[in-house]
């Protein structure tokens, strides 16, 4: 995708660096820009990547693009960084239209997933280059540089090249590199799919530490929802060119608005399951085994079939049967740690995903074991 928009800024060329120096310098973090986006198109052939996507950002808000490989979410990154022109619709920056401005006058940082930093530098002159485009006096730049290697914490790698560092440190030094000037509009795409889990895990914190530092509106592409759940204010889940839901990590993860969403986002168990009553939010149901349930929804409909959300850590698993719970056959049962992973089957042949966490009481079941397991109607969602 080429460099970051930062490193392609000429000097005295960038009216919108120019024009918020005073809130890059301050000695507060800055609010980012509010976001809006109206009915954004993209075509591809007969490929319509974005498909008349509508999004509204609040400044300083951390939302987060997740979906599939060809989902839209990069393509919809892309127009707002300029790097494509739309096809219908428009963008607008704190309420201007920003889709005929060129990149490099956005004011925007950003960072990619590959590193794109300069071999031949150091890791502070690499940060300090977009602010040395941009023809900030030589003290602030110094000052702003340590600062931000501190928040990024590279103090101790500053005169190091990019050689020197590993693939984690190196991605520290893209960002640091994407936020010294603070700009109030930071665009990451899928930064951390080159790094390790744990490596991952960490930058993920720190990534979400800097949000609150520096108060930049982020916008976060992602196809691991692991990522997405972390970090966001929002997520804006997509398919085929459209976001089909939007809202905060526990209401994307807990209330799922469909199958799609309920699959890509966390490990789930889909039930079909006929309706039997619905007392205001709370509907009983029976599955294919005659299990008898409680589940919550917010759907309309009263009669008829459902397919419900069940997670696997919210299943209650027992070696005795109680009053509520219904028989399972252990197919696979694994040990990673503080948790057994168990794969499970009903009398009527729906499979379950089971979660536990590992107890000293608890065996680890063998394939043909018989257990029983129960959830509750805060336990499960019924899909639309």
């Amino acid at each position: 995708m080429g460099e970051p928009t930062a490193l392609r800024a000429k000097r005295g060329n960038d009216s919108v660096v120019q024009a918020s120096q005073s809130d890059h310098f301050s000695e507060r973090g800055v609010i980012g820009s509010s976001i809006a986006v109206r009915e954004a198109e993209k075509q591809y052939g007969s490929f319509r990547a974005v498909d008349r996507i509508s999004l509204d950002i609040e400044p300083g808000e951390f939302i987060t693009l997740l979906g599939p490989s060809g989902s839209g979410k990069t393509t919809l990154l892309n127009l707002l960084a300029g790097f494509q022109s739309l096809d219908g619709g428009e963008i607008l920056v704190d309420g201007k239209p920003v889709h005929n401005v060129p990149t490099h006058k956005r004011g925007f940082g950003m960072v990619f997933q590959s590193y794109a930093l300069f071999p031949n530098m150091t890791v502070t002159q690499n940060v300090a280059f977009p602010m040395r485009m941009a023809g900030v006096d030589r003290e602030t730049t110094e000052r702003r540089v340590a600062e931000t290697l501190e928040i990024m914490r590279l103090s101790d790698h500053a005169r190091k090249s990019p050689s020197e560092m590993s693939g984690g440190q190196q991605q520290r030094v893209a960002i640091a590199r994407a936020i010294v000037m603070r700009p109030k509009v930071v665009l990451m795409d899928e930064p951390l799919s080159a790094l390790d889990r744990r490596l991952r895990e960490s930058i993920q914190i720190e990534i979400r530490d800097l949000h609150q530092t520096i108060g930049s509106t982020i916008l976060f592409v992602t196809h691991d929802q692991g990522e997405a759940l972390t970090m966001s204010d929002r997520i804006a889940v997509l398919d085929a060119g459209k976001i089909v839901q939007i809202g905060r990590p526990l209401e994307i993860y807990r209330h799922p608005t469909n199958r799609f969403v309920a699959s890509f986002v966390g490990e789930s168990n889909l039930i079909d399951a006929e309706i039997m009553q619905k007392r205001g939010t709370t509907m009983t149901l029976k599955n294919r085994a005659g299990y008898v349930f409680n589940a919550e929804s917010r759907d309309a409909i009263d009669v008829g079939r459902a397919t419900v959300l069940v997670r696997p850590e919210r299943i209650l698993v027992s070696n005795e049967p109680t009053a509520t719970s219904a028989p399972v056959r252990v197919t696979s049962a694994i040990f990673l740690g503080e948790i057994l992973r168990i794969e499970a089957q009903m009398e009527g042949g729906d499979a379950l995903l089971i979660r536990c966490t590992d107890t000293a009481s608890r065996p680890l079941p063998a394939v043909g074991d018989r257990l029983h397991v129960s959830w509750g109607a805060e336990d499960c969602w019924v899909l639309s």
